[in-house]
Formats: C-alpha cells, structure tokens, sequence
C-alpha cells in the first residue's frame, strides 16, 4: 500500500468492469459505453475514437493500431492494424530520389493509415453496440471544441515549431503560431464530420471515394508515392495474427508478433528470467540489469525485426533457449558494455488503453501516429493528419526492414497481456515509441519480481537505455545515477517524462479488478 501522508494515485479498484487511457475524457466515454451494456471492445473504440480529438499529437484515425483481444474463457486474438507501403515504394527508387533516410515530414514516412481498417474489423467480429452510439463522444468533442489537458499542453507546445511549417497543420493546430493556450477550447469539425461517416458506411468511407481522393492529392504533392489503389486496399489491411509468447516468474506474457517489437519485449523479459530482481536489490543494480538486457534485445530489433514476410529468423528461435541462454553470459552484473548479435561469433508517440468489462472480456489497445504529430502533414480538405510510421524503414538494400512495395514497416507499438494457468490476469501497455518493449519489462517486473501492486509499479521511476545513452528520471536519486556511471553507462537525466502506462489486474481470487493510469499523463483509471 503507498505511503498515504505522500501524493500519488491509488490503484482503482472495482468489482464489474474497468477502463484506463492516457486522458479523462476517454476513459469517461469507455466508461459510459460499458455502463450501457457495451463489451471491452466497444469501449475501446469509444474511448480511442475521442483519444483521436483530444491527444491529436499522439494518435488519429490516420494512424496504425495493434490490438489483443481476450474474450472471456477464449483463447487470446491478435489483430495488425499497421499499415503497408505504395505499390511504387522501394528502397532503390528513394535513394535515387537522393534519400539517404526517411524523415519525420516526408511523404514516405506515411504508409497507408491501418488504425480504421483494425477498428472495424474488431467492431465486426467482436463489438455490440452500434458505431455511431460509439464514436458520439469523439465526434462530439471533435465539433463542438475540447479544452487542452496539462500533458497535452505541453507536448503541443514542444511540436509548435514543426508544426508551423506544414500549412495545414499551422491552421489546424496553432494559434498565432502558438500552441493553444492550456485550458483552452480546441475543435476540429472536419474530423468530426469524418468519424460520422466512418460510422454510417464503414472503412470505405475513409479507403475510397473523396476522402481518399482527397488525401492521395495532398500525399502526391509533397512527393508521394501513393494511390487510390494503394489507399482501397487499406481497406483490408487489418488481418488476425497469432499471438507469440514467454514465460516469466510463473505467467505467459504475450504480445503480437513481428512487425510490431514485441518479440524484443519477450526477449528482455528471457534474459532477465536468469537473474534473481528481489525488492532488496539495489536500484543502481535494478537499472544496470535492465538497460543490459535492453541492448541485447533492441540490437537484434534493429538488425532482425521488419514486416513478418520478410524476418531473417523465426520468431520461435530469436525466443529459443539456446539463444536466451548466448545473450545471458554476454549480460554482465557488474560493467555496462556494447550489444552484440547472438549470431555473431563469441555479434515517439501513441496512446495505449485498456478495457475488462462486466463478462470478463478484456482488451489492450494501442493507437499511433509514431512521432509528436506524426508526420505534421495535415489534409485542409478532410481533417486526417497523416502518420509517419514509415520513418522506421531503412533504405539499406537487402535491410529486412527496408522499404519495398506493400511492407509494413517495423512498429514500435506493442499492447501486452498477462495470463496465468490459461487465464486472462492483466491487459497492459506502456508508451512512449521506442522505450516500449523495455518499458513493458520493467512494469511486469515491478509487479511480479517486487510485489509491487498495478498503480505502484507504474509509478516506480523510470530509466532506458538507448542510442548509448541511459536516460534516468530526475527521481533516481544522485548517488544511484553516480553508481551507473562507475559501471559504465553514459547517464543523462530525462527532460521530459519516459513513456506512460495503462494497467488492469484481474484478481481471481476476489473478483476485483485493479486499474492503474500513469501520473506521467492527463489520463485516469476507472470502473464500477
């Protein structure tokens, strides 16, 4: 139990069904649809739908989305909502385009938007109350104004300076040049009027017609490489995927499989499952253990993870034994040093949320526009500001993430879901673009290594280390940074807030959930 003479969130405890999401009034809009008899699905879709007004730098209908899906008593569902390259797209036509990499703003850092193609197939299969009961809150919020949340307030002040330099979203998203004032009210009406008929006639009206007509003009004026075809066959993009898996400390973790970097969260939670991580252990060393297992795991990442028809190496031998057990001895508890490939002799912004609802049907939902928003190009005729999840290719020919015609690209979201004994315990999900898969490792591990309850390991302080750089939060404390330093690590304290989570424990032995929502964002947990 926290310490109650201190500030800080208690967990949400409630006996029916929860939600939790990166902002209050996305969790007040899931909430609603479950009090109306909604399902988990039902309310994730409201509660992303309104997300995609409200955090408009971290996710939108014109991104990807990844989603696993419990049903109660069933096995566990994964669906791809990533997007694929144009037909035209290859890593040979960009470089002689005089690419040397795909940037932020760049046309080709847009694959055709997934998110609405997931939404409505997961609708379809799996949702019970009609789109346009769903989506009311969002388009509400969207036409008639939202207020700006603090977190919000100030990631979009951040993104001003970029955002300024993209007409249409200059005129979307700034006053005078500035970000809107924190507090004050923001609409995008357009997008309003696009979730209305995204909800009357489904993917179509975003993939054809003259909405996609619409965004492929303003794609093929920055330089895209794009067309009404590649766009109608987003449509379909969204498939069902088998969800991959490990063990650690007596639960099944599992993810979505490649593209996504799931894979890279199991192979930590491998490496870490040889070491004992008690609550005595010292944090310094807490820090050292985790950052060395990141290395290992985000090196093969980069080197071996891209769209699943184009992997190196299954997934079943980069989570083998033989392969966890090479990376181990390479892990030392002492000395921070370099990553190396296991085959080698001895070689940015998205919302999460979670739903469990009345019937024991539960969701962990991941939504993204990959950089603070996206790829700033904003569409003046339909409302849709672009992501720029393509900015993960490579243009390295013969890279397996290289960008080719219809890949997905390698995707940093991940939604997560714990399950012990064949039962469904936790969705979980931690953002925050790269820092996810060892985002999710720390969370689990806070839980099941130290005991520690939804809300409180979501509190713990953070640490990631990345790019040769192990980025600590201002509260761990000088002498822990000091003690990394002697072992190696360049340390650098984080300016801005490392990542963010959304957790729901399911006690089977009470029948209580436990919400947890991170303090790092606007968001909330809550239930009934």
């Amino acid at each position: 139990m926290r310490d109650l003479f201190r500030p800080g969130r208690s967990p949400v405890l409630a006996p029916n069904a929860a939600i939790a999401t990166s902002h209050p009034l996305a969790t007040a809009a899931g909430l609603a649809v479950l009090h109306d008899g909604g399902n988990a699905v039902d309310a994730a879709l409201a509660a992303v739908a309104v997300q995609c007004v409200v955090e408009p730098h971290m996710t939108g209908i014109g991104g990807d989305c990844f989603a696993l899906y419990a049903p109660a008593g069933g096995e566990v569902v994964a669906i791809n909502g990533s997007g694929r390259a144009p037909a035209a797209a290859s890593a040979a036509r960009l470089r002689d385009l005089g690419l040397s990499e795909i940037g932020q703003t760049s046309p080709h850092a847009v694959t055709v938007p997934g998110a609405v193609s997931a939404w409505m197939k997961l609708h379809g299969d799996h949702g019970s109350l009609p789109l346009d009961r769903l989506f009311q809150d969002a388009i509400g919020y969207a036409e008639n104004g939202y207020p700006i949340s603090p977190r919000v307030f100030h990631d979009w002040q951040a993104a001003a300076p970029l955002l300024a330099q993209d007409e249409g979203s200059a005129k979307a998203y700034l006053v005078d040049g500035e970000a809107p004032a924190m507090g004050a009210m923001h609409a995008q009406p357009k997008l309003g009027a696009r979730l209305r008929e995204i909800a009357q006639h489904g993917a179509s009206a975003f993939y054809t017609g003259a909405v996609a007509e619409s965004l492929v003009a303003r794609l093929q004026a920055l330089g895209g490489l794009h067309t009404l075809d590649d766009f109608a066959a987003g449509q379909d993009s969204a498939i069902y995927v088998t969800p991959i898996s490990t063990g650690y400390r007596g639960y099944e973790v599992l993810e979505c499989p490649p593209n996504g970097q799931g894979v890279a969260a199991l192979m930590i939670l491998n490496i870490l499952a040889g070491f004992e991580l008690p609550e005595g252990l010292s944090l310094a060393e807490r820090i050292h253990l985790h950052a060395e297992a990141a290395k290992l795991a985000y090196h093969h990442r980069d080197h071996l993870i891209a769209d699943p028809a184009h992997l190196p190496h299954p997934v079943e031998t980069l989570l083998s034994a033989e392969t966890t057990a090479s990376l181990q001895k390479r892990l030392s508890r002492e000395q921070a040093k370099p990553a190396t490939l296991w085959t080698e002799p001895e070689h940015q912004d998205t919302i999460y949320l979670c739903v469990v609802d009345q019937d024991g049907n539960a969701i962990s939902f991941i939504n993204s526009i990959f950089h603070s928003f996206g790829s700033t190009r904003h569409d003046p005729g339909t409302g849709v500001l672009l992501h720029s999840r393509g900015a993960s290719f490579r243009l390295t020919e013969g890279h397996p993430n290289a960008i080719g015609p219809m890949k997905r690209p390698m995707h940093t979201i991940i939604p997560g879901m714990l399950r012990k004994d064949g039962q469904t315990v936790m969705p979980f999900g931690v953002m925050g673009g790269h820092y996810q898969a060892a985002g999710q490792a720390a969370l689990l591990s806070g839980m099941l290594d130290r005991g520690m309850d939804v809300q409180a390991a979501i509190d713990a302080p953070r640490s990631f280390s990345f790019d040769g750089v192990l980025e600590v939060e201002p509260t761990v404390d000088g002498a822990t940074r000091e003690r990394l330093s002697a072992m190696g690590h360049r340390v650098e304290v984080a300016s801005s807030p490392i990542g963010g989570a959304q957790a729901i424990w399911i006690d089977r032995s009470t029948g209580t959930l436990w919400g947890g929502s991170d303090p790092r964002k606007d968001g909330m947990a809550a239930g009934f």
